[in-house]
């Protein structure tokens, strides 16, 4: 068995890193090491059903220790696929966004703080309830998934390894982002709009009426929610706003207006020296 787990491990490892991953297709890069993870699952459970374990102690071992970490991988792409399918726009929504992930693993581990203390302690002596095929006991923290899963290839605790694992990695990549963030909110080199938000409304409706962004399939609300991070402002009602701008009278476009006079003015004076 540690031969083939081996081999089917690093098969795994080798097929992931040899991905290329393209800057716009994270996800699609994602759904790829997803179904690697999920044939590398179906090898394992293949070669079980055909061949079994010598021993209790060979069982354990795998239900503990190997198992676990290719369940973990599939954890881990598939939170990081949901993570980023479901990211919202601008930093402080990001912000709230990933924060709340993190408080979710916070609850699972105060869940399954018992668990935790028995596995990171490296304990062995309930291992026969929770390693080893329909030996389970119903009242060592069993989670309903586990009546549902194929007890062929499953005990009752496996799959909490696994989570274990997946959830320290998720918590390195949620902390990550949110320092990237935090680094770029403390930048120095952070802009601050300080012309008036009307005249921010009228670009960013210029903006999107040249259709200028994602080839015209943006949402104005995203639009305006960018600028609003970008350059820390609140534009409060921008529809509201337009609204006004299209009920003048004279000069709708004030403030573009006068961007282009500024602009020949700059390229005058350029050609000028």
């Amino acid at each position: 068995m540690d031969k083939f787990y081996n081999e089917t491990l690093k098969k795994l490892e080798m097929a992931i890193n040899g991905l290329e991953i393209e800057a716009d297709s994270q996800l699609q890069w994602t759904e790829a090491v997803i179904q690697l993870i999920i044939q590398s699952l179906a090898d394992l459970k293949g070669f079980v059903l055909k061949n079994d374990f010598k021993n209790m102690e060979a069982e354990i071992h795998f239900f503990k220790y190997q198992k676990p970490v290719v369940v973990s991988k599939l954890i881990y792409y598939n939170a990081i696929y949901k993570i980023e399918t479901k990211r919202p726009y601008g930093a402080k929504r990001i912000r709230k966004y990933f924060t709340k992930e993190l408080k979710k693993l916070k609850r699972f581990f105060d869940n399954n703080l018992d668990f935790y203390k028995y596995y990171r302690s490296n304990n062995s002596f309930v291992d026969e309830k929770f390693f080893v095929r329909e030996k389970h006991d119903i009242r060592l923290w069993l989670d309903t998934f586990y009546f549902e899963a194929d007890h062929r290839f499953s005990t009752s605790h496996d799959y909490k390894v696994a989570k274990i694992i997946a959830n320290d990695l998720i918590q390195v990549y949620l902390e990550d982002r949110l320092n990237n963030i935090n680094q770029k909110k403390g930048s120095d080199t952070s802009l601050n709009w300080t012309a008036s938000k009307t005249a921010l409304t009228e670009l960013i409706y210029a903006l999107y009426s040249h259709a200028v962004f994602n080839n015209g399939n943006t949402d104005i609300k995203l639009i305006a929610k960018t600028f609003e991070d970008a350059f820390n402002i609140d534009l409060g009602d921008f529809y509201h706003t337009f609204m006004e701008l299209k009920a003048r009278k004279m000069n709708r476009t004030k403030f573009l207006d006068n961007l282009k006079d500024s602009l020949i003015r700059k390229i005058d004076e350029q050609d000028e020296r």
